[in-house]
């Protein structure tokens, strides 16, 4: 076996366009006859041949606000685990610092605290959102709110 006589199976050639009418892909290039596709640069997407296009016929919908604050819920059955496992302590207030240090907020948002799980705290909240339902339970625990940003 010499090098000039070496064979690749996998090796496919490339299709070449335009190179004569035996070639199969001559004259027209596969392109058919004249017409606006058969030209370079032109992209009809979504084109209906004159009828309204789909995207123009059906209704616009919906709302995107661009002024929306979102929060991130909180649980109250969250942060009594937290408490239990000794991360967060009880006697000092919770502000979202403390969220921060503890590892369960990345950055600086604004949170919503809500009423899932047990908790059996008493404990100071400094500048949370609560839902009705979670206010009452830290209530009846005995618990205490500073600049409350519900609305």
């Amino acid at each position: 076996m010499q090098l000039n006589q070496l064979k690749s199976d996998n090796k496919k050639s490339k299709k070449r366009i335009g190179r004569g009418i035996g070639s199969g892909t001559g004259k027209t290039s596969g392109k058919g006859h004249k017409g606006q596709k058969a030209r370079s640069g032109v992209s009809i997407k979504g084109f209906e041949g004159g009828q309204m296009p789909i995207h123009r016929r059906l209704p616009k919908r919906g709302f995107k606000n661009l002024f929306r604050k979102e929060y991130v819920p909180i649980n109250l059955g969250i942060i009594q685990k937290l408490i239990n496992e000794k991360k967060i302590s009880p006697d000092k207030p919770l502000d979202i610092e403390t969220l921060l240090k503890v590892g369960l907020l990345k950055k600086n948002d604004n949170i919503k605290i809500l009423a899932k799980g047990e908790f059996k705290s008493k404990l100071k909240f400094i500048g949370f959102n609560f839902s009705k339902n979670a206010q009452t339970i830290v209530e009846k625990n005995g618990g205490t709110f500073e600049n409350l940003n519900n609305k």
